[in-house]
């Protein structure tokens, strides 16, 4: 068996309940959950309680799934499961480098805070959203794309999907360009353009408040949505440009395969990702981990194998 790797869910993934079976069966995230209630008021009962409307805001989806996909690693951490490297998608990335040691696990929460706030800031200036193209190659997509003022190809997911972000104004004609074309597009539950043009302002805003925060090299490599590469000490740049840059995330996962990893263990809520890395890597070894119970069975499975 190869190495270990947590990848962290992004957003789109959030619903109401993530994260309290979590809360309800550990101490050490029971903790997490409560110094994050009182850092921002609320936060539990959007965890646990908020509808899909309040959840999709970015300001409330970026801390509170932050808080979930922390919840899971640290539950399986718990129950003697250690990675030796981890990968976030878009917001999942904060987590990751919580995780990681980068920074504490409240500085963290605190930046998921700012991050959606500025996200959310850019995304009502700029109305955008956000269609995931499959069914077609990227070339293709990118093609298409050029067609438009204000269409991007951003997240690089895996085999036959590409998502792009567009100006709302756009967004119905390049969906029957893809339609024409041969392809099918699926709306992605978030509230902007995210990793796009449209983010610059929200990711220059992020980089000036993140400087005020103690961030390190990471204990353990994460590896980044933007480079594909390990995090060194520039922790905080490349924070800043993955707001508003293309996420690699196939990429980032055919590196971290050829640096030896072959388990990989979605934390957070859904099996998005794992499905993504299934793909992308037909021969691993996947699981996906969103409540004590999923963390209890996949926490067996991969202690058998190791």
């Amino acid at each position: 068996m190869g190495k270990i790797a947590f990848v962290f869910s992004g957003q789109g993934a959030q619903k109401a309940g993530m994260g309290k079976s979590f809360y309800e069966n550990s101490a050490e995230i029971r903790a997490l959950f409560d110094g994050a209630e009182a850092l921002r008021d609320g936060t539990l009962r959007q965890c646990f309680e908020g509808t899909a409307g309040e959840l999709k805001e970015t300001q409330n989806t970026q801390p509170c799934l932050y808080l979930a996909d922390l919840a899971a690693a640290v539950a399986l951490r718990e129950m003697g499961i250690v990675p030796e490297g981890v990968a976030g998608f878009s917001l999942g990335e904060l987590p990751a480098l919580a995780f990681a040691g980068a920074y504490s696990h409240f500085d963290g929460f605190r930046l998921a805070c700012v991050r959606g706030q500025e996200m959310a800031k850019a995304a009502a200036e700029h109305p955008a959203s956000m269609l995931a193209v499959m069914k077609l190659e990227n070339t293709k997509v990118e093609e298409i794309c050029k067609n438009f003022q204000q269409v991007y190809p951003v997240n690089y997911n895996g085999p036959g999907q590409l998502v792009v972000a567009g100006a709302k104004e756009e967004m119905d004609a390049f969906s029957r360009a893809v339609r024409e074309a041969g392809g099918r597009g699926m709306p992605i539950a978030v509230g902007g353009g995210f990793h796009s043009p449209f983010m610059d302002g929200a990711a220059k805003a992020f980089g000036e408040k993140a400087a005020a925060f103690a961030l390190r090299k990471p204990e353990i490599a994460v590896y980044s949505n933007f480079t594909t590469k390990p995090y060194t000490e520039n922790v905080r740049e490349l924070m800043e440009q993955q707001i508003n840059h293309s996420l690699r995330w196939q990429e980032s996962i055919e590196r971290m395969a050829a640096d030896g990893f072959d388990t990989f263990i979605e934390v957070g809520v859904g099996n998005t990702l794992k499905k993504l890395i299934a793909r992308i890597l037909p021969e691993s070894h996947v699981y996906s981990v969103s409540d004590m119970e999923e963390a209890e069975q996949v926490s067996k499975e991969v202690g058998a194998e190791c």
